[in-house]
């Protein structure tokens, strides 16, 4: 993790350090008779690296909804007592890392609305990328009326505008609302919400992130990974298909189509977001990582001594990298298991003594050996310049760096927080000069064919746009995205013959031939081609 929207460091290598932030978990269940908080707060626990930043769960007695959620990790979040207090036989949870909206206690979710019908609650995975639009809705919907509930208490997500959507028109029912508003949603979304006695999920039509049902004995479940489904001993059923919204209630579950799918998952699932364990479109996650190590050995080969990974998701293609190669796979960092958020930043005469709270070289096993460390992405490359560093010190005699996804090049608006693109190390790189940049023996990136053939998934069905610059979600030409778009005035953008464009000083504006600043081409689809102007 890297610092936090509020400024707070959290364990990476390098204090400040911002990696690709991982998308929120979200978690469901019906299930009279069985104790629904305990339940969400293992399948949370599950979905933890999803998010670390708060953490909820609401529940449902039949009559009333009561919600608990705070800043922290699950763990924190919760204990026996208030665990206790959450009773009912329906739940829904939600683990955070924001997209848009910043970390504050008003964003953490699950979010509430209320209506004359009754009460909604709502956890989202996911980014909308047409919020400004669903914000002058929210405005139209309420007819006048002064915004009330989670709106008016200053949550600025886009979950919020979700929330009281649905409970705008009290004529209508839950279903009936969400089969009006989620049409008209755009983006990448896994929805859980509820009201006081039925549970609801729905998907996007692309599919971008995953949501899976599952089955106990006495009820039913919904997550966004299996793993979750099986931690708390639910069978799997199937995934929540694309365009999909599916309703449990005493009656059994029934499944509405909102929307035509157009399957588009996230391949970047696959590479680094989703647990080892989790199986997305029929592919154990663990078993795409390992091939593309596989293919990385097959696509750039090295005379070498020793594979490592870097903890902990460099570990799996590293282990597809040494029995491709026939390399021994061994462990060249140590872990510290227990190191969590820590919001204390260090002097600057701790950070000149290189403190490392979170990897340690494992010296006896590197010294002057030629070493193969195998790593998911590079963002900025601070780390794996400190990673580097660390093994040469420790008497490395060669370091090749082999990386399990094609150089990120592109911002992601569904659901994970990367760098700016003026952050990220490879835009405007050769593959020769960011070796020279981390300071590294040699350098590969598995080739994009190399990731999608490893997947197993169709080409055609899944999103890289953050490896192309092919965005397959329409982007607001105007320029009203970004996380902070409710928070902030948003940047404006026209695009056009006569396009003026207003920016603060620190944006690199595109030209209007669809270049950047530079006369680099920006290769971009869909609304894209201000994207350099997103967060």
């Amino acid at each position: 993790m890297g610092v936090a929207g509020d400024g707070r460091l959290s364990h990476d290598l390098i204090p400040g350090e911002k990696g690709p932030q991982d998308a929120c978990g979200v978690f469901g269940v019906w299930a009279p008779g069985e104790e629904v908080a305990k339940l969400t707060y293992f399948g949370l626990y599950a979905l933890q690296h999803r998010g670390q930043e708060s953490a909820g769960i609401a529940t449902s007695d039949g009559d009333s909804i009561l919600v608990y959620k705070d800043m922290g990790l699950v763990s924190q979040v919760f204990d026996e007592t208030s665990l206790g207090s959450l009773r009912g036989h329906l739940a829904i949870g939600h683990t955070r890392y924001s997209t848009t909206g910043g970390s504050t206690w008003e964003n953490a979710q699950p979010t509430l609305g209320g209506s004359e019908r009754g009460t909604v609650a709502l956890a989202h995975n996911g980014n909308l990328v047409n919020t400004v639009e669903l914000s002058e809705l929210v405005k139209e919907r309420l007819g006048g009326r002064r915004s009330k509930g989670e709106l008016a208490r200053g949550n600025t997500s886009d979950t919020a505008l979700v929330t009281t959507l649905l409970a705008a028109d009290p004529e209508q029912s839950l279903e009936e609302a969400a089969m009006d508003v989620l049409p008209r949603l755009r983006g990448a979304f896994c929805f859980v919400f509820m009201d006081e006695k039925t549970l609801y999920a729905a998907r996007d039509p692309h599919g971008v992130r995953p949501l899976a049902l599952g089955r106990l004995e006495r009820g039913w479940v919904v997550a966004s990974e299996t793993a979750a489904l099986q931690t708390i001993g639910a069978s799997v059923i199937r995934e929540v298909e694309p365009g999909e919204m599916i309703a449990i209630d005493e009656n059994g579950l029934r499944s509405h189509h909102f929307a035509e799918p157009q399957p588009k998952g996230c391949v970047f699932e696959y590479v680094y977001l989703a647990r080892p364990d989790a199986v997305i479109r029929g592919r154990v996650v663990h078993e795409a990582r390992v091939e593309m190590g596989r293919q990385l050995a097959r696509e750039h080969p090295v005379d070498a001594d020793l594979v490592i990974g870097v903890p902990e998701s460099g570990v799996p293609a590293a282990t597809g990298y040494a029995q491709e190669s026939g390399i021994p796979f061994g462990q060249g960092f140590v872990k510290n298991a227990y190191v969590g958020r820590t919001f204390i930043q260090p002097s600057q005469t701790l950070r000149q003594l290189g403190i490392r709270l979170k990897l340690n070289p494992l010296e006896h096993n590197i010294k002057g050996k030629r070493i193969v460390v195998i790593d998911d992405t590079i963002v900025r490359g601070n780390t794996q310049r400190a990673q580097i560093r660390m093994l040469r010190e420790a008497g490395a005699a060669e370091i090749h760096v082999r990386i399990s996804a094609p150089p990120v090049e592109w911002p992601c608006f569904y659901g994970i927080d990367f760098a700016t693109r003026a952050e990220l190390i490879a835009p405007g790189l050769q593959v020769e000069e960011i070796r020279a940049s981390i300071g590294a023996d040699s350098l590969g990136y598995i080739s994009e064919e190399g990731m999608i053939a490893a997947t197993e998934q169709p080409e055609s069905q899944l999103c890289r746009a953050c490896f192309t610059g092919s965005y397959p979600i329409e982007l607001p030409e105007d320029g009203h995205i970004g996380k902070h778009v409710l928070e902030t005035l948003p940047i404006q953008v026209r695009t056009g013959h006569d396009a003026s464009i207003q920016h603060r000083p620190q944006d690199t504006v595109p030209s209007r031939d669809g270049q950047d600043a530079e006369g680099v081409s920006l290769g971009l689809s869909g609304g894209g081609e201000n994207a350099l102007l997103h967060p």
